[in-house]
């Protein structure tokens, strides 16, 4: 049988500390039960040997008249003495229809015919004439009695007797229920003093392990290369896995890296050689290997970029901070598009992107270059949080925009909506793709002023 706890949020402390709990609130809700029964038990026990002392001085203070009649002791407790107090007595005896019929009573009894005797207990005084039996039974005026029975021979009389003794339990319940609410209210006091100190003893014996997750979000952050410990020994082993696990990933990333310039270099030098030839000897020959030749080095460099990306996108520990990016970028165009208002706002200077600072510059930039060619007068670009540990970068131009049909194709790769206009049709593709290697997104939309509306998203790392 397999034991299956609720997955609280996939909680390693909650599962402990509802286990614990759970335990705790099992043992506890015995031992309660436990205790009020003991303390019932005991006060019946106490109740019944008072009531077998009271029949046993009736039976010692009985007696027998010349006709058989049976007299009671003159001195009874004095509370028999008064009508429906709560402590009665009975002597009688069983009849040949085995019923109990009442010789003598107590005054308390007043005008009840006699205490009730159950047909079993009737059957094993019978059975048994020198023991005797306490039971629960109905009193006047409903009290809940405590009785006690025995059967006994008196001297001078050939019938046996049978003495009852009985008193209302209604006090020793009214104890019972304090002494059960006083039980309950300690052992919840206990309770939650237990499930505060498993809390505790979770959350000491777990520090280790938190600080585990602390240190491996430090390098996926790049706030440090390793786990660096100490651990306890039974952490430590994972450490060394982990940190074994990291050094193999930065291996297999370094190998990417290397094998991508090995392909740049072998595919861009034939290229570049074809460029060349097709220069030296002009015709229609030429001119159609250098626009496919042109072409092909597009589509090379946008795919090594993509699997430059892909690489740098692996390793863990990647930052850049956005700021001087932003203003670099900044400068720059302002440089070249003298006569344009650019509005860039670096944004936070604490905040920093999840990447290398090539992809970064290349994404941004890109999308700057192409807002500054297309607008009118003016380009702006802000930075915003945004969902989760990701920021955005908003870039708006007042140029001729992008009707909302065309916006999908002009993400597509190699797609070029104005012929006229110079470049490959790369641009927004290798932004997307940039964007999307890294688990960032890319939105195109119209800015207030009728142009391009640019939204990236990208991963943002803790400073």
């Amino acid at each position: 049988m397999t034991l299956r706890l609720p997955q609280l949020g996939g909680s390693l402390v909650g599962r402990l500390v509802l286990a614990a709990s759970a335990w705790c609130l099992v043992l506890l809700v015995v031992a309660g039960g436990a205790l009020t029964a003991s303390f019932n038990h005991a006060a019946e026990v106490r109740l019944d040997q008072s009531l077998s002392e009271d029949a046993d001085d009736l039976y010692a203070g009985a007696a027998v008249g010349p006709q058989g009649d049976v007299f009671a002791p003159a001195i009874t407790d004095v509370r028999a003495t008064r009508a429906y107090s709560g402590k009665y007595w009975e002597l009688g005896e069983i009849g040949p229809d085995g019923q109990l019929h009442a010789l003598v009573l107590s005054r308390s009894m007043w005008d009840v015919d006699g205490l009730p005797a159950r047909p079993g207990v009737l059957k094993a005084l019978r059975n048994k004439p020198a023991g005797r039996l306490s039971y629960d039974g109905v009193g006047p005026h409903d009290q809940h009695l405590r009785i006690t029975a025995m059967q006994r021979i008196l001297p001078g009389r050939a019938r046996p007797v049978v003495f009852m003794t009985a008193e209302d339990r209604g006090p020793i319940d009214v104890d019972a229920r304090s002494f059960a609410l006083t039980t309950a209210a300690a052992l919840l006091a206990l309770g939650l003093g237990l499930v505060a100190a498993v809390v505790l003893q979770v959350r000491f014996g777990l520090a280790p392990l938190f600080a585990m997750r602390r240190d491996l979000a430090g390098v996926r952050e790049g706030r440090a290369e390793a786990l660096t410990g100490p651990y306890p020994r039974e952490l430590q082993p994972l450490a060394d896995e982990l940190n074994a696990l990291l050094t193999h990933n930065r291996e297999v990333v370094e190998r990417q890296r290397t094998h991508v310039g090995n392909l740049a270099h072998a595919l861009k030098t034939p290229i570049s050689a074809l460029l060349m030839e097709a220069e030296q000897q002009p015709g229609p020959l030429s001119d159609l290997v250098t626009r496919q030749a042109t072409a092909m080095r597009g589509h090379v460099e946008h795919h090594l970029r993509r699997a430059r990306a892909a690489a740098r996108s692996q390793s863990l520990g990647e930052r850049t901070p956005v700021a001087p990016v932003m203003e670099e970028l900044s400068r720059l165009l302002e440089k070249v598009y003298r006569t344009k208002d650019l509005d860039i706002d670096p944004g936070d200077p604490d905040l920093v992107f999840a990447g290398e600072r090539q992809d970064l510059l290349e994404i941004i930039g890109n999308i700057l270059e192409n807002a500054c060619k297309w607008s009118r007068t003016a380009v702006a670009a802000r930075i915003e949080p945004a969902e989760g540990r990701r920021f955005r970068v908003v870039i708006e131009d007042d140029g001729p925009g992008l009707p909302a049909d065309q916006r999908a194709e002009a993400l597509r790769r190699g797609a070029r909506l104005d012929e006229g206009a110079p470049g490959s049709g790369l641009g927004l593709a290798i932004v997307s793709d940039l964007a999307r290697a890294y688990g960032g997104e890319l939105h195109l939309g119209e800015s207030p002023s009728g142009g391009l509306k640019v939204e990236i998203v990208l991963p943002r790392a803790e400073a």
